[in-house]
């Protein structure tokens, strides 16, 4: 190669190492394992070949807890990342934590994004926002717990999915016994049958707006409609009407996938999977509601988690993230993520597009969480935001254990659910003053 030649190759080398020093790079930590982090992955690829402004690093942390307790370490550190996801219940530590985040709605519009919350389905756009209803956390992999069944199995008990608990428990599962089946199981006690319970029959599940105002907190869990339920749910499994195979969500997905249990509470964001390791012809409806404590049952909220912005980070990061964010829920993204994991659209326009595309013709139960979270709202059907919530979740799952194992009985099991939780309420509370 003679001088000049190699003067040309220099140049151009140059030039292309300066291109790449003149992009932003970000960085977005997330729990997505298995074939989740792997279209994380196919995003962030596409969103970085869409611009030539911004590169977007995803780095896996692992799970949700995981995710935010390394989130929050490094932001103490002042080495926290430009994005975060954070899971539902660990929602209220993240947004309670002081000048930790930005709000989605403020980032978008600070850096000339337009905004409209009406923009997002009705059962995702007020989880994550504060009580005015700013948006704080972007939703991400949203999802609500529906009722799955198995097709084949009420064919042969001649029955029909419950609409109600009252139906399930004088018709569908006692016909599904007789088939030989396990009539029904569920794999998450708190998110299915406590939090969504209260949402389902428009109950209030905590004081202080379900936590989204700024007094003191205290949960609601503790009256008669939720212990009803627990009463219910324990003489199904003593009767064999129910299966519970702890607090393990594959322990109780599991059966169900084999053939052994005919229905199966679980996440609309489960669709995906199902098709891919259901051996039988499956479809999806509403979660029951007692008729007995309403006779207008009111939407679900979502479960999954959110992205949220991290503070400290210079204008043009901070760009970055917001034109991530425009990437993420344009139509196009919102469609594809849905139908590749079964999570939610979170817009109506990408709701739309999967419409007419005929998404929903080809696979109807698709629909189904979209359809659930869209219903009549209530006043307490928005969500709810609880400091140190997870560790009332698992206060929840050891004294629901202990009912459903004859340990505890019902009104000593909420007793002491209640009195746990409103005791980590208030040592929350302190961290914010």
């Amino acid at each position: 190669m003679n001088l000049k030649s190699v003067l040309t190759a220099s140049v151009f080398a140059f030039a292309g190492t300066a291109a790449f020093a003149d992009k932003t790079e970000i960085e977005f930590w997330h729990a997505m394992g298995g074939r989740l982090g792997e279209v994380v992955n196919e995003i962030a690829t596409d969103f970085n070949a869409s611009q030539d402004d911004y590169t977007l690093v995803p780095v896996y942390k692992g799970n949700y807890e995981e995710t935010l307790t390394a989130g929050i370490a490094a932001f103490r550190a002042g080495e926290q990342p430009d994005i975060i996801q954070v899971f539902d219940a660990g929602a209220a530590t993240i947004i309670g934590a002081k000048g930790a985040v930005i709000p989605a709605q403020d980032l978008l519009t600070d850096n000339g994004i337009a905004f409209d919350a009406n923009d997002y389905i009705s059962g995702v756009r007020y989880f994550y926002a504060d009580a005015a209803g700013k948006m704080v956390g972007m939703p991400f992999n949203s999802s609500t717990p529906i009722l799955y069944y198995n097709e084949d199995a009420l064919k042969k008990a001649g029955v029909s999915a419950p609409k109600t608990w009252e139906e399930f428990q004088s018709v569908t599962a006692p016909a599904l016994k007789e088939a030989g089946y396990t009539p029904m199981a569920q794999s998450h006690l708190p998110w299915i049958f406590t939090e969504n319970f209260m949402s389902r029959h428009n109950l209030p599940f905590a004081t202080n707006e379900n936590g989204y105002g700024d007094a003191e907190t205290k949960i609601l869990v503790n009256n008669d409609a939720i212990k009803g339920h627990f009463t219910a749910l324990k003489g199904w499994i003593d009767d064999g009407l129910f299966g519970y195979y702890g607090t393990g969500w594959g322990d109780n997905q599991t059966p169900f996938e084999q053939g052994e249990v005919a229905m199966w509470l679980g996440s609309s964001g489960s669709f995906g999977g199902l098709s891919e390791t259901a051996e039988f012809p499956f479809s999806a409806t509403y979660l029951p509601y007692w008729e007995g404590v309403t006779t207008e049952p009111t939407n679900t909220f979502i479960g999954g988690a959110a992205l949220f912005a991290m503070a400290g980070k210079s204008a043009e990061e901070n760009k970055a993230s917001a034109e991530f964010f425009r990437f993420l829920t344009s139509a196009e993204v919102q469609y594809t993520w849905h139908k590749e994991t079964g999570y939610v659209p979170i817009t109506n326009a990408a709701y739309d597009l999967a419409k007419e595309d005929g998404h929903y013709d080809r696979t109807p139960a698709a629909e189904v969480g979209i359809q659930q979270l869209t219903l009549p709202a209530g006043e307490n059907t928005k969500g709810y935001r609880m400091g140190f919530y997870v560790q009332v979740r698992d206060v929840m799952n050891r004294e629901y254990g202990k009912i459903l194992s004859g340990e505890a009985s019902v009104e000593d099991a909420f007793q002491t659910i209640e009195d746990e939780s409103n005791k980590l309420l208030a040592r929350f509370a302190k961290t914010q003053g």
